[in-house]
């Protein structure tokens, strides 16, 4: 599959776990875009696990080949109006990652 993809932590992680089906997606990506606020969450895991230098490593690397997405206030004022909107119209919205949300709000 071609394309663009915006990649969430669970892909992430997916990826680095060597996932066959996500790295097939993948293969041919054109571009693939990660949130600053996964890439904290992974970060965030990596100093929980026991190869940290590693793990880094393996961040700062991913980071280098992608584009990584950033947030600001515009970005939370959005998130906000987004995630209120969607929690009022269907509860199944309300199960939906601040970075799935972070991630609509940057390409507003």
């Amino acid at each position: 599959m071609n394309g663009r993809f915006l990649l969430d932590t669970n892909i992430i992680i997916a990826l680095f776990a060597k996932d066959p089906k996500i790295h097939d997606r993948m293969a041919n990506a054109e571009e693939i875009f990660v949130s600053c606020i996964a890439i904290g969450e992974m970060y965030f895991g990596v100093y929980k696990s026991l190869k940290i230098q590693e793990n880094i490593s393996r961040i700062d690397e991913f980071v280098l080949k992608n584009t990584v997405l950033s947030c600001n206030t515009e970005t939370a004022k959005i998130y906000g109006d987004i995630k209120k909107r969607l929690k009022d119209k269907d509860s199944h919205f309300q199960k939906m990652t601040y970075g799935s949300l972070q991630s609509l709000s940057n390409m507003v």
